[in-house]
């Protein structure tokens, strides 16, 4: 499992340029069962993804095929982690 950060970059002013893109591109990765939560990293410092079943290589590509990464709207961090303990309501992500 991955959290994916896209914190703004000094080009944050261009983001409306790019959303519909970045929107696309984010429902893409809904679509494909690999994005399960996607939301702000408040206040305004861009937005922060959870990701499964995937690997790092294949998740590095396409973040990068954002177009706010490709961009340089916002940088991105993926940080993985290994679930090891979850709530009731979360069990599937264990798996």
């Amino acid at each position: 499992m991955f959290i994916v950060l896209l914190k703004f970059s000094a080009n944050k002013s261009q983001a409306p340029q790019f959303m519909d893109g970045h929107k696309a591109w984010l429902k893409r990765g809904f679509d494909d069962g690999v994005f399960l939560l996607a939301g702000s990293l408040e206040p305004g410092q861009g937005g922060g993804i959870l990701a499964h079943h995937t690997s790092l290589a294949d998740l590095q590509r396409r973040v990068n095929d954002d177009p706010f990464v490709a961009k340089d709207v916002v940088k991105a961090e993926i940080i993985e982690l290994d679930p090891g303990k979850a709530d009731a309501r979360l069990q599937f992500l264990l798996g």
